[in-house]
């Protein structure tokens, strides 16, 4: 039934060459010629594309000197002028931009000439410390064309039928936002389930949304396509033929790639943060992530105890290491974003294309909570709520001991304690995922990092077993 009603779709082609094309350009956005750039960029040799990252690096860093008052302080702390950052191993001799130091200079880091800041946003918090971020109307664009680009490998177009199993943020409280938002998806033909609940209902009705819907690609969390795989294939439920499933937020395993590829079609892991959006995508190929070199340099780094560091080698695994090439408006340069993930040389892929590959992610991947019932609970829930809550909340991490109890450390913004609606916020939220289950909120000073230096979001203590009689 699904493939029968696929053949009947006359909106799409619509979507995709008249009204998508024509709503962009009215709105001045130039997503369609970028994406169509970036179609034929992609096919340019590594060293060429270097190149342009030399000259697009050469422009930011100019600027960053001269309009910012952070930028500057850092060059001539550093004996460094601008113009001798040429190449992507320039790069080196400036210092890496930590989370708390981009906390710490959103003002500083503003350009005081234009272009101005268009967009401001918190990230998920995947590393348990969300941070804001800004950039120009420029990086939006090309982080819009970037995603349609890498998204498109798997087989997702403009105009095609959209099923996104992903977290739900709390919902506006604007009547207009909200019908805005419903109304942006409905006409781009994106349809939302939440991901989050994983009991065998809730399963079951995205499995009834699915067939409803009847999508041409699923994009998804990584253990939430897994877990709805898991669910399809024990009862025998597939009655399609290949959908492609776009998976991130969570690193993908294995085993987790040959259930969605059984209940599905291919999967296709991608990789992102929301300061710099898409940074790689998996081709066909599916050996490693292109990385969007037109719009920002990736790095990965090893650092050493005696403060030095260096790049990762062709298979060791790295910190991930971000400049976003088109941000003037605020400036991320070297920025660390806490994950790792395993180096690639520059052999060509298969697929013809000229892009960098770095990977598997290594460092995205989250615990399981359970609910009251014993239901399993993605771990990134509270992530989607602490991105909205980051003016009030600077860090946090969850913990689930061995009774169940879940425990919230939360370090408040400002002061000792959360304001009254704050936890009452975080308690409803709790109350809708994890039900049941007995919740508490701490307050703390600060949450240590683990050896590796990162901080870890989710801890889900083993149970206690009882002892044999």
């Amino acid at each position: 039934m699904i493939d029968r009603l696929r053949t009947l779709d006359l909106y799409g082609p619509m979507l995709a060459h008249v009204l998508f094309p024509a709503f962009e350009a009215a709105r001045g956005r130039p997503t369609v010629p970028l994406l169509e750039y970036l179609e034929e960029s992609a096919r340019q040799p590594v060293a060429a594309l270097r190149e342009l990252q030399g000259d697009l690096l050469q422009r930011l860093c100019s600027h960053a000197f001269h309009h910012t008052a952070y930028y500057r302080a850092l060059f001539d702390d550093h004996g460094l002028r601008p113009e001798q950052i040429t190449t992507v191993g320039d790069l080196a001799r400036l210092p890496l931009l930590e989370r708390e130091t981009v906390r710490a200079t959103m003002v500083s880091r503003r350009s005081v000439g234009p272009p101005a800041v268009a967009i401001t946003k918190a990230t998920s918090g995947t590393s348990g410390e969300p941070v804001v971020v800004a950039y120009d109307a420029e990086s939006r664009h090309w982080r819009d064309a970037t995603r349609w680009r890498g998204y498109g490998w798997a087989g997702y177009r403009i105009g095609s039928r959209a099923f996104h199993y992903w977290g739900f943020a709390p919902s506006s409280t604007s009547w207009f936002e909200r019908r805005k938002l419903a109304l942006d998806r409905r006409l781009k033909r994106d349809h939302y389930v939440d991901c989050t609940p994983r009991n065998e209902p809730a399963l079951a009705a995205a499995v009834e949304e699915l067939v409803r819907v009847r999508p041409d690609i699923v994009i998804a969390y990584a253990s939430g396509a897994a877990a709805l795989a898991q669910y399809i294939n024990h009862h025998g439920l597939r009655t399609w033929s290949d959908m492609p499933v776009l998976v991130g937020a969570e690193r993908l395993w294995p085993n987790e790639r040959t259930a969605i590829e059984r209940a599905f079609g291919p999967a296709f892991e991608t990789y992102g943060c929301r300061e710099l959006m898409l940074i790689g995508s998996e081709c066909e190929a599916h050996d490693g992530l292109h990385t969007s070199m037109e719009t920002m340099v990736v790095e990965l780094v090893i650092r050493h105890a005696n403060g030095t560091s260096r790049a990762a080698r062709p298979g060791e695994t790295g910190e991930v290491v971000l400049t976003d090439l088109h941000n003037r408006a605020c400036p991320m340069i070297r920025y660390v974003n806490g994950d790792l993930a395993v180096a690639h040389d520059d052999t060509p892929c298969v697929c013809g294309r000229g892009l960098a590959r770095i990977g598997p992610i290594e460092g995205r991947s989250t615990e399981t909570l359970r609910d009251g019932n014993g239901a399993p609970v993605g771990g990134l829930v509270f992530n989607i709520l602490f991105g909205v809550l980051e003016h009030v909340v600077s860090q946090f991490q969850v913990i689930q001991r061995a009774d169940n109890r879940i425990v919230m450390r939360a370090v408040p913004v400002g002061g000792t304690e959360l304001s009254a609606a704050t936890r009452e916020a975080i308690f409803a939220f709790a109350d809708k995922y994890l039900a049941g289950a007995p919740f508490e909120i701490q307050c703390v000073d600060d949450i240590p990092r683990t050896a590796a230096g990162k901080r870890t979001v989710v801890i889900v203590e083993p149970p206690v077993l009882a002892a044999v009689q």
